[in-house]
């Protein structure tokens, strides 16, 4: 055994015999307890950033901890293969999409495996090859049978940078998700997917998931957005026909002055065409992108159409305005207008001269102020509202329901925000939608024997810039005897993505999408690791995926996650100047001097260019900010072991982490303090110690302290995903036997049998290290088929327990705490956990009851 830890040594060794020995490549096993870990899969960009390295990490380090329970663990990786980003890679680096795709995925692929990750790689699937995307064209088959996909021409999203369409989901403040550009509205033939068929279910499913975290349930809710209300029937002013119109609140009905339709919903589209005048506006509004974002501040626009709708109640004839506005307020074409109590009717009708008629009054008064300004719907009482005036909301609303219910035009309906979801692209790089249209302008499924319906090949990248030129030739197929042209617009990458998990159980099963007995066994995911950032896209589609083929029986359980984990950021220090022009320059680190204080505050910036530098704080790390760290070159430097170390501890796993070479410096001093503790013990393990009463006693200690720390660390990583404290608390034992080994003799097996758990619970997080001084100690197996280390209670010489934590009589927490801890001790651990940390912040404790050795709940009120 050398003296010195030398990573770059021990850790090329350890990955070869992994992959040699095929040690984490797992089958089913009905007699182990299964465990399905998973990391969402990357996109094959080219290289490894932190992000990458800290979620894959945080997935390694919880599979390898469940084999050590004796689990069957699946932990697979695959590639996100398609889409528009690795196309216009491909044109910038002037070399076709599928070359760039597979050389990038050969070069992370080497990344990942010098990082350690113990991934099944018999199991590895790449999205864009089609013995995969053939499964999900029999999927959209399955259901253009089943009525749940359709094509129509839609307004849809249009990004003008990538040429291409965006789903809703996909579309951030007016801008594209990807590149930011400003989005413009066009009107063109698309396929959709029927995922508002699934909304009830995917907001009522979400009380299942009991591990997902609080945000993203909430983040789910509103996305797909759920409002509680009232189906009202119009009757058109001198016709038979009728409006069907959506409202939440009853209560200022009476205030509605006209209704408001947008520029696509059929009736404006009929006036338009007997009208050139309206045509021409909604023209305009569609040429210039006048439709309303989020923001209150755009422009407002309208045209008055003849027709006019009659109030149920009041009898007065309504005018019906076509606006520019209306889609915004839960994705409806129309929509009552009631300008006193909505802010964007009350712009609209003040521009246009609209009457403004107030009918809810803070105070229990008939009496309208003419001069009032806008006011949002609160609780009051109704005014201005015949024979409804001076009832509080309540009663109003109730009394107005029962008018309209005597005259059979209304019914309860619940509306939601969530949309059909649109997959239509209009890029080369993508899965190939298997439908053709005849000749006769009717749309036909590729027969199942057809497919997989694989790309045209391109060899160059001349043709990659004249595809239309190659789809002429290659959409022409005959199906059934007839001349058909096949589709050219490819599915969205977030179909690849919504069900790759399911392949992983089966990923070479030739005769069906899913292999029924291995999707049974290994189903539902136990761990998902993924961001923040994924809520409201990946995992909305993910789920609703599961449940389409949930619906086919294609798997039994209802939701696809059990435990989902959200890892915070990856932070560094971001520097830049103002150039010339006032553009901020973005500067890395390594080009200017940083001086630091003894606390690691910066003091001082020199620039070798004179500029003065700016310090931005510590910001995600990015190319475009020039702060970004490259992993290999710190793999590099300090080992895998090392990085993994410090990512696992330096902050929480769903906090931000900040990048600190200094910590990084200090997990790898660490790692050497264990190296040489296992060196000397190795160099003196024959040598004969005397033992004396001093001896039995520290060794009492010794034991006291080993379980004690094998119980919290344990504790740690099961119930509170608190690596960072499981790591901390073996960083202290460590240090406690470090001291004690240089200045006492201590059993040689008590001595071994330290150095062994020490080396078990790093495991997980420090595996080559751990692999070599396994084999250091002499042991016949290697440690990756170890079992977790179990405390013993009775060699603890202080009793602990158990402590749930509530708030508010939710449980949030579990500590250990020593046996009768009194109230204020246990008050000052929860002070220093982060969770806690966060809601006494906003909140203050009003009670707290302590029930001893068993739960403190806190009575928490802003």
């Amino acid at each position: 055994m050398k003296k010195q830890y030398q990573p770059e040594l021990i850790e090329p060794y350890v990955q070869e015999y992994w992959d040699k020995h095929h040690t984490f490549e797992v089958k089913e096993n009905i007699k182990k307890q299964k465990y399905y870990c998973l990391a969402m899969l990357p996109y094959p960009s080219g290289k490894l950033h932190m992000g990458h390295v800290r979620n894959y990490t945080i997935s390694d380090v919880i599979a390898r901890y469940q084999r050590m329970l004796g689990k069957n663990v699946l932990h697979p990786i695959g590639w996100d293969a398609f889409g528009l980003p690795a196309e216009e890679a491909a044109i910038k680096n002037n070399i076709i999409p599928s070359q760039w795709t597979y050389k990038n995925i050969q070069f992370m692929k080497k990344q990942l495996k010098k990082l350690g990750f113990s991934y099944d790689w018999s199991r590895e699937i790449t999205t864009c090859d089609p013995k995969y995307y053939r499964w999900e064209q029999w999927l959209f088959n399955k259901l253009y049978k089943k009525n749940l996909v359709y094509k129509k021409k839609s307004l849809v999203n249009w990004c003008p940078n990538d040429q291409t369409v965006l789903a809703n989901e996909q579309v951030n403040d007016g801008k594209c998700w990807r590149c930011q550009t400003y989005i413009k509205l066009r009107l063109i033939s698309q396929w959709f997917i029927k995922i508002t068929k699934y909304a009830k279910r995917l907001l009522e499913d979400l009380t299942l998931l009991k591990k997902w975290p609080k945000q993203v349930i909430k983040m789910q809710k509103n996305w797909i957005g759920q409002s509680t209300g009232f189906e009202i029937i119009f009757n058109i002013h001198n016709t038979k026909k009728k409006l069907k119109i959506h409202t939440t609140h009853l209560e200022s009905f009476m205030g509605i002055t006209y209704i408001s339709i947008s520029p696509f919903h059929k009736l404006a589209q009929k006036e338009a065409k007997k009208n050139n005048k309206i045509n021409y506006f909604i023209q305009k509004i569609f040429n210039k992108n006048q439709i309303i974002d989020n923001n209150i501040n755009t422009q407002l626009f309208g045209i008055k159409i003849k027709k006019h709708v009659i109030h149920p109640i009041t009898n007065q004839i309504l005018p019906i305005w076509i606006t520019n506005y209306v889609k915004l307020e839960n994705n409806e074409d129309i929509k009552v207008s009631i300008p006193a109590h909505n802010q964007y009717d009350w712009k609209f009708a003040k521009k246009y001269k609209i009457e403004i008629k107030f009918v809810i009054s803070l105070k229990n008064s008939i009496i309208c102020n003419k001069k009032r300004k806008y006011q949002p719907i609160q609780k009051g009482f109704l005014l201005n509202s015949n024979q409804f005036n001076s009832l509080n909301n309540k009663i109003g609303s109730r009394k107005i329901f029962q008018n309209l219910y005597k005259k059979n035009i209304i019914n309860k309906k619940n509306k939601y925000k969530l949309q059909d979801w649109g997959i239509s692209r209009q890029r080369y790089w993508g899965t190939p939608i298997p439908m053709a249209t005849t000749k006769y302008g009717s749309i036909i499924p590729i027969p199942n024997k057809k497919l997989p319906v694989i790309l045209p090949k391109i060899y160059n990248m001349e043709e990659l810039k004249n595809i239309n030129n190659i789809y002429k030739k290659w959409s022409k197929i005959n199906i059934n005897n007839q001349q058909v042209l096949r589709e050219t617009d490819t599915f969205d990458t977030f179909v690849e993505s919504s069900w790759y998990y399911i392949r992983y159980t089966n990923p070479n099963y030739d005769i069906g999408m899913i292999c029924k007995n291995s999707s049974q066994y290994w189903l539902p995911i136990d761990q998902y690791i993924g961001g923040i950032e994924h809520s409201t896209m990946h995992l909305i589609y993910f789920r609703f995926y599961h449940k389409l083929l949930y619906d086919f029986n294609l798997v039994t359980s209802k939701e696809p996650v059990i435990k989902l984990l959200c890892q915070g950021m990856v932070l560094n220090d971001a520097f830049y100047y103002i150039n010339c022009q006032g553009q901020k320059i973005w500067i890395a680190s390594n080009k200017i001097k940083i001086k630091k204080d003894k606390k690691g505050k910066i003091q001082d910036i020199i620039s070798h260019d004179k500029h003065k530098i700016i310090h931005a704080g510590m910001i995600k790390m990015s190319k475009s900010k020039n702060n970004g760290i490259e992993p290999e070159l710190v793999i590099k430097k300090y080992g895998s072991d090392t990085v993994r170390l410090f990512i696992m501890f330096s902050s929480p796993v769903h906090s931000a982490l900040e990048w600190n070479e200094s910590g990084v410096k200090g997990m790898y001093r660490f790692l050497q303090k264990v190296w040489n503790i296992v060196y000397h013990y190795c160099q003196n393990k024959k040598k004969k110690i005397n033992y004396n009463i001093c001896n039995i006693n520290l060794e009492k200690n010794i034991q006291s302290k080993l379980h004690l720390t094998i119980l919290k660390v344990s504790h740690d990583i099961e119930y509170r995903q608190s690596f960072h404290t499981a790591i901390s608390e073996i960083i202290k034992f460590t240090n406690f036997i470090f001291n004690l080994f240089i200045k006492n003799e201590i059993n040689q097996y008590l001595m071994k049998n330290v150095l062994d758990i020490i080396i078990k619970m790093l495991y997980p997080f420090t595996p080559h290290f751990s692999f070599i001084l396994w084999k250091q100690l002499k042991h016949k197996k290697n440690i990756d088929y170890s079992e977790w280390p179990k405390y013993n209670s009775k060699l603890i010489i202080d009793n602990y327990n158990n402590i749930i934590v509530q708030i508010n009589g939710k449980k949030k927490d579990i500590i250990i705490v020593k046996h009768n801890s009194n109230q204020d001790t246990i008050l000052k651990i929860l002070q220093k956990l982060i969770k806690i940390q966060k809601i006494l912040k906003t909140y203050q404790i009003k009670k707290i009851i302590y029930i001893p050795n068993k739960l403190i709940n806190l009575i928490i009120k802003k």
